[in-house]
Formats: C-alpha cells, sequence, structure tokens
C-alpha cells in the first residue's frame, strides 16, 4: 500500500474568460461535495488567480498557477512572481510544461531556477517531463527523460524536493487523443521513481508523487491509477469540463 496521497491537477492552459472560469469553478465546487481520496487542483491563467481563490476557498480544490519567474521582483515585464503567487491563494505551481519548453523556449536551467525560486516560496512545483514523438521513435525517450530529471532537480537537498511532484506527460500524447497505454506509462513512472531513487535514495523515491499527462479520461483514469507508480494525473483538456473533471477525482 502506498504511502503516496494521489492527485489529479488540472491545467486550464489558454482557456476561458473570467465569466466562464467562474462558472466553473462554481459548478467544479457544487460537484465536489463529497471528500475525494486526492489531492485536487485547478490552474487557471493568471488573471483569474485572485477570482477563482475566492470561489475555492475553504472547498476540496487548490489554487495552481501555470508557470512563475525565479526572481521575487525585479524589472522583468509580463513575468509573474512566487510572492505574487502566494499572495492571491496558490499552493501549487506548473513549470516545465512541454508547449513552455517548444512554443516559449523554456531550457532545462531555466526550468531549475524557476522550480528553485517556488521551494523557497513555499511553493509546491508541478515538474513537468516528457519526450516528444519524434524521440519516443527514435528510442530516445530514457535519455530525454533522465536529462531533464537530473537538470531540473540537480543541486538540490532531499529536504528542499520533499514536495515536489513530478508529471510525466508523453508530448504526443497531450490534446492529441492518444495515451499511453497503462503498461507503457507505469513503465516511464516506474524509471523516473528509479531514477529519483538512484539521485537522492529510496525515502524520497517513495514518497514522491508521479502524475501522467496525456489525454486523461474519465474512460481511462481508473486503468492508470491501477499502476504502482502512478499518484495521479495532470489533466488538460478534460479538465475545462467540470462534470468531466469532477468523474475523474472520483474514479
Amino acid at each position: 500500500m502506498t504511502e503516496r496521497k494521489p492527485m489529479i491537477a488540472g491545467n486550464w492552459k489558454m482557456f476561458k474568460t473570467l465569466p466562464q472560469a467562474l462558472g466553473t469553478a462554481r459548478e467544479l465546487v457544487d460537484l465536489l461535495k463529497k471528500p475525494p481520496v486526492a489531492d485536487v487542483m485547478i490552474a487557471p491563467a493568471h488573471v483569474f488567480l485572485q477570482p477563482l481563490f475566492t470561489v475555492f476557498e475553504s472547498t476540496y480544490v487548490a489554487l495552481g498557477a501555470q508557470n512563475v519567474f525565479w526572481e521575487n521582483e525585479g524589472a522583468f515585464t509580463g513575468e509573474i512572481s512566487p510572492p505574487m503567487l502566494t499572495s492571491v491563494g496558490c499552493k501549487y505551481v506548473i513549470i516545465g510544461h512541454s508547449e513552455r519548453r517548444q512554443f516559449l523556449s523554456e531550457t532545462n536551467e531555466n526550468i531549475r531556477k524557476k522550480i528553485k525560486a517556488a521551494i523557497d516560496s513555499r511553493l509546491i512545483p508541478i515538474f513537468c517531463v516528457g519526450e516528444t514523438e519524434a524521440e519516443r521513435d527514435a528510442e530516445k525517450t530514457f535519455s530525454v527523460l533522465d536529462k531533464q530529471v537530473r537538470k531540473g532537480i540537480e543541486k538540490f537537498s532531499r529536504d528542499e524536493l520533499k514536495d515536489l511532484v513530478i508529471a510525466y506527460e508523453p508530448v504526443w500524447a497531450i490534446g492529441t487523443g492518444k495515451t499511453a497505454t497503462k503498461k507503457q506509462a507505469q513503465e516511464i513512472h516506474a524509471f523516473i521513481r528509479s531514477l529519483i531513487e538512484k539521485i537522492y535514495g529510496n525515502d524520497l523515491a517513495k514518497k514522491m508523487r508521479i502524475l501522467y499527462g496525456g489525454s486523461v479520461k474519465p474512460t481511462n483514469i481508473a486503468d492508470l491509477m491501477g499502476m504502482d507508480d502512478i499518484d495521479g494525473a495532470l489533466i488538460g483538456g478534460a479538465s475545462l469540463e467540470a462534470d468531466t473533471f469532477s468523474k475523474i477525482v472520483y474514479y
């Protein structure tokens, strides 16, 4: 029996207007009346963080952000700092999502700096890693993940990483309708956990939550959650509708 509490995290990406976000948030809170077995998080666009915190406060839904900068303040136009996020009620922050790596040129070094800044401000990072379809076809999955994980968490102490969450998101499965089979996902999650064990020891590896992200739906969540090393899911499209997301929460 694992000591790790499952986590179901929703990433709304660049979707919804404020009225739509508030409507979905209120509907979700109404649907999540029964205590879930998993921690639940929603990451809306930055401009909706404060109003959604007022909806989620004292409910089963925690607030997360989709990105953060690595400095607490300064002349960094357009960026948002860890203290800004905590001041509006954020508990979690997604770091290193594949879309930011792909479209916004995020590097492993920048991702590491963001993880450090988040931890220093007592935000819980959800650190994303994953391979593209070309990398998978070239049988580079494990080498790509090895580099991403090692570079993302190098120079940290075990204590600093005690709350870190890793999200494995095969890029070829995000928003495509394709999903890794439960055995494929388990193999990768087990590899990531073994890598954490090699670097930081068995105690941290046993406690670290590793989520799967990639076209997760109500119809496949139970199979994925039945795997030994899959501790939850980072969900994009299926988190945009409260009814669909609630069915995943209560898998």
